[in-house]
């Protein structure tokens, strides 16, 4: 499962010298090390970022927050143990 802002990097990085979208990243309010933390899945998409990215690309937070949840959710799967927890059933 892909990073969220790995979607970024498909459309073009914002933050390279040669991107033609890079006076834009002033106007989303992120900075550039802050994108490439995120970018490096260093950092993961928070809510706040989310409402930036989904007004610059015109998709909305929800897709930024899904993604980064997908992908939360993925690391974890592969991370926990859940072979002791059982499952609770309903009266």
């Amino acid at each position: 499962m892909p990073h969220a802002c790995r979607r970024i990097a498909t459309r073009g990085h914002p933050a390279s010298d040669r991107n033609p979208a890079k006076p834009a990243l002033a106007q989303v309010g992120i900075s550039r090390q802050h994108l490439y933390d995120i970018l490096n899945e260093r950092k993961p998409v928070s809510p706040e970022v989310a409402v930036r990215l989904g007004k610059a690309f015109g998709d909305g937070a929800g897709v930024w927050l899904w993604m980064q949840a997908a992908y939360d959710a993925w690391q974890a799967k592969r991370a926990v143990d859940v072979s002791n927890v059982k499952l609770i059933r309903a009266a």
